[in-house]
């Protein structure tokens, strides 16, 4: 009945907007009201905001705002739980409006024209789904301070007319994914700075208040460099600096007179006599140049031919005994003190090169790396990893690819998939260092995770019952894997494709990292014989016609939190519908007493990740967004405790 009057509420309302008011009628609605009202139509899909309107400025008393002279001034609904689209036309015709904070909702679309806020002062849209561009309408608003679009999913660069904005005192973009260089912000009155966690390049314009701001407001940018942030950019040859269109001066002769001291032009027919020698000295010098490199490289694949054999197969010296023990990873890392004398590439044939990726310094070559000493870590769907211990003590994680359990058509396929792993940097990322490859040899080099992995923190050793984590140890866990799998998804169009615990390592601060990412593509799925990885894989990939997908990711993430949540690996996961679970993964744990709300928000979260329908599941921002609300309400509720333990 509520819902049912507060349509003909709505009806009526916009009846009388719609029609001229007659002598004695109604009192025409204040075009705040409307505004307001068309917001909520449109951007509280879950009936959140209770608007009703029975004197001519109630709207004033409404959730949120604020008037002055029956003028809407202050609009501030943070945390409302609003979900549906910001939508044009509706809040920017409160032309008296000075703060406007939208923050910590569901809302997505792009952000509307603004420009009719020309009053504004405090611009809050953080913390939602917005999409698109960065809205040029902010460039109208003289009077605006603050702004944050920070946790949103921008794209594209940011608008340099920006630092003609000269009262702008905090500007806040990070964790979106905007690109393009940094404007040269120089207002005075800017105190608060963050881009950090973008896809900015370029060098960061040196100006004294870009120079006051910390690293962190602009790290997670891999691709910019600059004084500012300590990282030296690449220099550009001097030959590509010199502009397409340049041409050379007309000659001249110069009159040797010292009296006059003239320029004078050369005759007509100089100038086509040094045309033309100009020209043939070209064609000249540019054939001998072309002949040059024809022996160039022709004097190099001798060289190759005749001094580098050709690359065979990593062995180690126990592999042979542990291959037939080891049938899962876990067993393989489990096997302690398993080395070899080296990872020994006997080579059989023509040579490839170690890459590093992404500019990164070559700070060992090829022959240090198979000279190094080796230890088996594990084998797993398309391959083998060793831990390496080079000269110099550094240590990487080596991924050996199983040529038998891949589908690698040409080693041009396996580089440029290579060089898009490599532009991929992030926090709860394993950097992908460098490559290698020759004929059906390939290697893949990591950053060793001192710490083990996921599985090991869940499931312990064999010889001791592993006792679930702590939920609040389970809620950071899954949301350094969600921000991990959300900068797939948006950084790079790709998918994991092969998440599980044995996949998530632990940094040297414990934070949760994501390995084997994006090779999934290179698996020969009609290879693989291990039975643990199919309870992650979602119902529609079990096929082998069928593709991940995005929402694919999603599923086995809420497997990996069930996982995380009972301590029982996804083969001892009972078949349920998606109301029993919570009730299972209690009956599992035993120790989390009065946190049993915030438990019951995680299980919900991992619930709706593993629908069997990938329409039903939520986009991985959609799971971040949950499990940092999640956390969020942690947050406030400890800090409520804290302020309350000073007056008592």
């Amino acid at each position: 009945m509520h819902k049912f009057s507060l349509s003909l509420t709505l009806l009526s309302l916009i009846a009388a907007v719609s029609t001229a008011p007659e002598p004695g009628s109604l009192i025409q609605l204040p075009a705040d009201a409307v505004s307001l009202l068309s917001f909520k139509s449109k951007a509280d899909l879950n009936n959140k905001l209770l608007f009703t309107l029975n004197e001519r400025f109630d709207y004033c008393e409404w959730q949120g705002v604020k008037c002055l002279q029956n003028r809407v001034t202050r609009f501030v609904l943070d945390s409302y739980s609003l979900r549906g689209e910001f939508p044009p036309n509706s809040l920017s015709k409160l032309d008296q409006l000075r703060v406007l904070s939208l923050r910590n909702n569901s809302l997505s679309g792009p952000i509307p024209d603004l420009s009719g806020l020309f009053n504004l002062k405090s611009l809050f849209l953080n913390g939602n789904f917005f999409s698109g561009s960065f809205p040029p309408s902010i460039l109208s608003l003289h009077r605006i301070r603050a702004v944050d679009f920070s946790l949103n999913n921008l794209t594209g660069p940011i608008l340099a007319e920006l630092t003609s904005l000269d009262r702008l005192s905090c500007i806040r973009l990070d964790r979106n994914f905007l690109n393009g260089s940094i404007p040269a912000f120089n207002q005075s009155s800017l105190v608060v700075f963050n881009v950090s966690s973008n896809n900015f390049s370029g060098s960061v314009p040196v100006t004294p208040v870009l120079s006051k701001f910390d690293l962190s407001c602009f790290s997670y940018n891999p691709n910019l460099c600059g004084e500012i942030i300590h990282k030296e950019c690449k220099r550009t040859p001097f030959f590509e600096n010199t502009p397409k269109n340049a041409s050379s001066p007309s000659p001249v002769s110069q009159n040797e007179d010292s009296g006059n001291g003239v320029v004078v032009p050369s005759p007509p027919s100089m100038k086509r006599h040094q045309k033309t020698g100009i020209i043939v000295g070209f064609s000249i010098g540019f054939f001998a140049l072309f002949a040059s490199m024809l022996l160039f490289l022709a004097t190099i694949r001798k060289q190759r031919r005749n001094c580098h054999p050709k690359a065979g197969k990593l062995t180690t010296e126990n592999e042979n005994v542990t291959e037939a023990a080891m049938p899962a990873v876990v067993e393989e890392e489990e096997k302690v003190g398993v080395r070899s004398s080296e990872l020994d590439v006997k080579k059989r044939g023509q040579s490839g090169n170690l890459i590093f990726c992404g500019g990164e310094a070559s700070v060992y070559t090829l022959d240090q790396l198979m000279k190094a000493s080796a230890e088996l870590l594990g084998r797993g769907s398309i391959g083998t990893t060793y831990k390496a211990v080079l000269h110099n003590k550094l240590i990487v994680s080596v991924k050996r690819l199983d040529s038998c359990k891949t589908k690698i058509s040409s080693g041009d396929v396996f580089e440029r998939h290579m060089e898009c792993l490599s532009g991929l940097r992030h926090p709860n990322l394993v950097p992908v260092r460098a490559y290698f490859q020759v004929r059906e040899e390939r290697l893949i080099i990591y950053d060793y995770q001192p710490n083990g992995s996921l599985y090991n923190l869940i499931h312990g050793s064999k010889s001791t019952r592993a006792k679930p984590l702590h939920w609040t140890s389970c809620l950071k866990i899954a949301e350094d894997v969600a921000q991990g799998l959300a900068y797939i998804h948006q950084a790079s169009k790709l998918i994991h494709g092969s998440l599980k615990s044995s996949n998530v390592l632990l940094g040297s601060d414990f934070e949760a990292c994501l390995t084997d990412y994006c090779l999934s593509v290179l698996a020969d799925s009609s290879q693989s014989n291990d039975p643990e990885p199919a309870g992650y894989k979602a119902p529609e990939t079990r096929k082998s016609h069928h593709h991940a997908t995005p929402k694919s990711d999603v599923y086995s993430l809420g497997i990996l939190l069930l996982e995380l949540l009972t301590g029982k690996p996804p083969s001892q996961h009972p078949y349920l519908v998606p109301n029993a679970l919570p009730d299972w993964v209690r009956s599992v744990r035993d120790d989390d007493g009065g946190e049993d709300n915030r438990l019951g928000m995680l299980i919900e979260v991992a619930s709706v990740c593993s629908l069997i329908s990938p329409e039903q599941r939520p986009t991985m921002w959609q799971v971040l967004r949950m499990i940092q609300q999640i956390k969020e309400s942690v947050d406030l509720e400890d800090h409520v405790v804290d302020a309350g333990s000073l007056y008592s």
